[in-house]
């Protein structure tokens, strides 16, 4: 089966950058994405992947985070620059089921069937 486990998080001040690490064993589903779940609020998409390389972000962190994968190491990341106070959040990286969902999708957590346990972001100013 299917198994995520993130990696990568922590404590950053305000400006600077954090690289969080997914490995992905057993995927080989369509597309793998980012999302993340401050408190209190409900779980967003940040960032995703299709299987064939397009990508899709959050208008929030567009020009700040880029999404990435290594195929031949099974990994998926997130590097994120410019980290900002309303970053922190819990991220989770998630695999959709294997399906070549539309592009329009890829930020919708309701096509991702695989999810990981999460890595803690804070973001202090």
């Amino acid at each position: 089966q299917v198994q995520l486990v993130e990696s990568g998080g922590g404590s950053v001040q305000a400006g600077g950058s954090l690289r969080l690490s997914c490995a992905a064993a057993g995927y080989t589903g369509s597309s793998l994405g980012w999302f993340r779940q401050p408190p209190g609020k409900e779980r967003e998409g940040v960032a995703a992947i299709a299987s064939d390389g397009v990508t899709r972000y959050a208008d929030s962190v567009k020009s700040r985070f880029t999404i990435s994968q290594d195929n031949a190491k099974n990994t998926l990341s997130l590097q994120m620059n410019s980290l900002k106070p309303e970053d922190t959040a819990m991220y989770y990286c998630a695999a959709a089921d294997p399906r070549q969902w539309d592009y329009r999708f890829l930020l919708l957590r309701g096509i991702y069937k695989y999810w990981g346990q999460g890595t803690q972001v804070t973001v202090s100013s």
